[in-house]
């Protein structure tokens, strides 16, 4: 088993999900890194299929990997493309796990997310409240897709001594974001919301849920400075969650989106959409403690991610 500090520098690096918007971030940063950047497009190999990742595996044997694909999407999508959510992660995480550790792969990261945690698990949430408690049922088979992931990666430490770590990010957004209007996280859906009740002169924009709920957001090029950095520096079998340690009411999230759009009318709530879990508040104590902090604002952020959506969809700027 390898240890921290690890090197990179040489290392031949795979950047499963790639397309996404947490590989591509995660792409981006290491172009910044001397490692030959490994990505393989899924019209070639279905990261689901298994003789395809195990084939493209025995072939390019990289030494560092970054599992970062994933079926993803909102609130709705998770309720709604359940058996989806549940075999292609279950699918993806097993295939690049066990291929990993058939080729003798250096390091594994396996990228989890915040909704693994018991949906009223106490505030902050802590990375030993996982399996606690009930998990919010809107999202439950990504959740347990995910713990999955993180379990196998436990065991393949456990029993064959791999350096496999899992980190949490918490709820990310920026550049290369989903803006499907009904399948979409929340930051992008009120951003494409707002900017087009803006060019319609829209006098309201009605935001699903009763707007109470807390989340924290984390602009994704952060995100992926974070994974570089716990991949050099730690190797161990608990988790690491990724934040901010802020988070904000969605009614006051929603008046930020829009300032920053540039729209100007009302905001109101469709209380028959669901809210999903009260509050999700990453504890951030081990991240702080192995050297890292975000350093990108919210309003910073949003900006940018504004900015990537406007460039993106080759809409009018403000």
């Amino acid at each position: 088993m390898a240890s921290a500090p690890f090197e990179l520098k040489g290392k031949s690096v795979y950047v499963a999900g790639h397309r996404g918007m947490v590989g591509a971030a995660l792409a981006r940063r290491l172009a910044r890194e001397d490692v030959k950047l490994v990505t393989v497009d899924r019209r070639e190999v279905d990261l689901c299929n298994q003789a395809a990742v195990f084939d493209w595996f025995a072939r390019a044997r990289p030494q560092v990997i970054f599992l970062a694909a994933a079926k993803v999407g909102g609130i709705v999508a998770n309720n709604t493309l359940r058996a989806e959510f549940i075999y292609d992660n279950i699918a993806i995480a097993a295939n690049v796990i066990q291929a990993a550790h058939v080729n003798r792969a250096e390091k594994l990261m396996f990228l989890g997310s915040s909704c693994i945690y018991p949906k009223l698990a106490p505030q902050p949430l802590r990375e030993d409240t996982v399996l606690t408690g009930p998990l919010e049922p809107t999202n439950e088979p990504y959740a347990i897709a995910k713990i999955a992931g993180i379990k196998m990666a436990e065991a393949y430490r456990s029993q064959y001594g791999s350096d496999f770590i899992s980190v949490m990010p918490t709820n990310l957004y920026g550049p290369g974001d989903n803006y499907h209007p009904e399948l979409s996280h929340v930051v992008a859906a009120l951003i494409r919301r707002f900017h087009e009740a803006k060019l319609a002169g829209a006098k309201n924009v009605v935001v699903w849920g009763t707007g109470t709920p807390r989340r924290e957001f984390l602009y994704v090029d952060d995100m992926a400075d974070a994974c570089v950095h716990l991949m050099k520096t730690y190797s161990g079998a608990d988790l690491i969650n990724i934040g901010t340690g802020e988070d904000i009411a969605i009614t006051e999230f929603a008046r930020v989106v829009a300032g920053i759009v540039g729209y100007r009318g009302e905001i109101s709530y469709d209380t028959s959409r669901p809210d999903g879990t009260p509050r999700k508040l990453l504890d951030i104590g081990r991240l702080e403690k192995l050297g890292w902090r975000a350093t990108t604002s919210l309003e910073d952020g949003l900006k940018r991610a504004y900015a990537a959506y406007q460039a993106a969809a080759s809409v009018p700027a403000q």
